[in-house]
């Protein structure tokens, strides 16, 4: 597991400075993100579409063809191009690291931190821009990106992720604690 942790790093980490170094050429990082977000979205909508592209039994032309039919016209012809690249490189089963790897780099650049936050049901915008407003009071960030995943265990409240920080405003996690300073009361 180490050894293939250590081995993504390797290829992903060059990929995704080499991405940051063409949109920093360009003056396209903003776009770049935006384009890499897309992407993300669309490969973690479908498994099917990620295994057809790691496959080493596809033929390099056709990955190439999905990948062109899937960003159409909205994706920048840069972006493209480097897909095709990795594609060439047979290193389409790192294509979403390199993608998180260079958000990293963009969210590093424009002094942006990512929230992992976990809800019972989808966050409206007023919770949205609490949420965000919480973060960028622990962190001093300039800027929230807001990754949000739903769990229905959590009945009710928020888990907010930053880095190694978690904040557990969860009902789940009030009744856990609640639990535990009973048992810590009792003994």
């Amino acid at each position: 597991m180490r050894e293939n942790t250590l081995m993504s790093a390797e290829v992903v980490e060059p990929y995704a400075e080499a991405l940051m170094s063409l949109a920093d050429s360009q003056n396209l990082v903003e776009r770049f993100g935006n384009d890499a977000k897309e992407l993300l979205s669309v490969l973690k909508a479908s498994q099917e579409l990620q295994q057809f592209l790691a496959s080493p039994v596809i033929k390099t032309d056709d990955k190439k063809a999905v990948l062109r039919k899937i960003a159409g016209e909205s994706l920048h012809r840069y972006m493209v191009n480097f897909f095709q690249l990795v594609i060439d490189k047979k290193r389409t089963a790192f294509l979403t690291g390199i993608l998180k790897q260079f958000l990293a780099l963009v969210r590093e650049r424009t002094s942006t931190v990512l929230a992992q936050v976990t809800s019972v049901t989808e966050l409206n915008q007023s919770q949205r821009d609490r949420v965000k407003e919480q973060v960028k009071s622990m962190t001093n960030a300039r800027d929230v990106e807001l990754e949000t995943t739903l769990d229905p265990n959590l009945i009710g409240g928020v888990v907010i992720k930053v880095g190694s920080q978690v904040l557990d405003a969860s009902l789940r996690g009030q009744l856990r604690r609640i639990s535990f300073n009973l048992e810590t009361a009792t003994s």
